[in-house]
Order: structure tokens, then sequence, then C-alpha cells
């Protein structure tokens, strides 16, 4: 083989590795957006712009999950056909929370109704941005008026990434949701002090 082709192969592979790289690192905000939650909720659902995507290892299996607000109509139509699973952990943790009824439940404010946090468990290097995510799940009921993703700590040492949200409303309460190792908690942590 001579040496150009060694040089030119060479370059062709550094490229390739550097355009992969790139592409794991481009900002979660340029990946998602109406198209992408179509392609993984259904029609439903569209992108909340006022709120940037998130993310976060949040089942604690080191690959990258991500959390998206979104807006959704009817979140029970595509679950089957789009394979996620519809949860509602602050309903679950106030005595009840089977989707097929709280989903009729409604925020007070207008501007609250129908929005849903879309959360998707990445799956290997890719993380969420995997072809087949290891699991997809769509909360439903949180009145979010703010929302950020961290550390907690849950049983008093282990560390678990979670999604803090601050209600919007009269309570103005802060609450965490994590995930357990087999279903999302949401965690009441106080009321939030402007």
């Amino acid at each position: 083989m001579s040496s150009r082709i060694v040089v030119l192969l060479l370059l062709l592979a550094s490229f390739g590795a550097s355009f992969a790289a790139a592409q794991n690192s481009v900002p979660a905000a340029a990946l998602v957006d109406n198209d992408f939650v179509h392609q993984q909720f259904g029609d439903s659902c569209s992108l909340e712009p006022k709120w940037q995507p998130m993310k976060g290892d949040l089942n604690g299996d080191g690959s990258e999950d991500i959390v998206i607000v979104a807006r959704c109509k009817n979140v029970l139509i595509d679950q089957g056909e789009k394979n996620y699973l519809v949860v509602d952990p602050m309903d679950s943790f106030f005595g009840y929370g089977n989707p097929s009824i709280t989903t009729s439940f409604a925020p007070d404010d207008p501007k609250l109704r129908g929005v849903s946090l879309l959360v998707i468990h990445g799956d290997g290097a890719d993380g969420w941005r995997a072809a087949t995510p290891l699991a997809k799940f769509v909360i439903i009921n949180l009145p979010v008026k703010t929302l950020t993703v961290k550390k907690m700590k849950v049983k008093r040492k282990k560390l678990a990434t979670a999604i803090y949200v601050e209600e919007a409303g009269a309570d103005q309460m802060t609450a965490a949701i994590f995930w357990d190792g087999k279903k999302y908690r949401y965690q009441p942590l106080g009321s939030s002090m402007e």
C-alpha cells in the first residue's frame, strides 16, 4: 500500500472519530425538536420551548438520560405504539396515581394543563440518543414552575440524580422526582421561598 493511501486512510479515520465526538458533544437542545418528540412520543406531545432539555443519569446505569418538558394532549393514546409508560408519581404519593384516571386531573392554571415531563433512559455509550432507548416515560400532573436535574441523597448515603420541580400555584412546593430502581417516586421537599 502506498504511503499516500495510508495517510488518506488515517485522515479519514481521524475525521470520522472527530465527527462522532462532535455529535456526542452537541447540546441536547440542538438535537431535540418537535420531530424528535413526535418520533419518540407521538403527535399528541409537542416540545414546550420555555424549558431546555436536561441531561443526567437518572436511573444510575452510567448512560446519559434526558428530561424534556412538553405539552401533551392525550398521553395514553400513543404509549403502546411508541413504547413508553405514563406515570403519575405525585398523585401516587398522595394516594392514587393510576394514569388511566389521573390524566383527567388538571391543574387549576390553564397554562399548566397538559405539561408533562418526557424522560428517556439511555442505553450504552449513545445514551438517550440510542436507536432503541432502554425505557421511556411520560410523567404527568406536575404544576411545573421551574425545573432542574441535580443529585440528591436517597436513603442517607446513596446519591441519585433527581428531577427537582418548583411547583407553580398557591403552595409553591419544591419536590424531587427520582428513580428508585423500579419506578419514579415523588418526594416533597417543602415550601419554596421567593
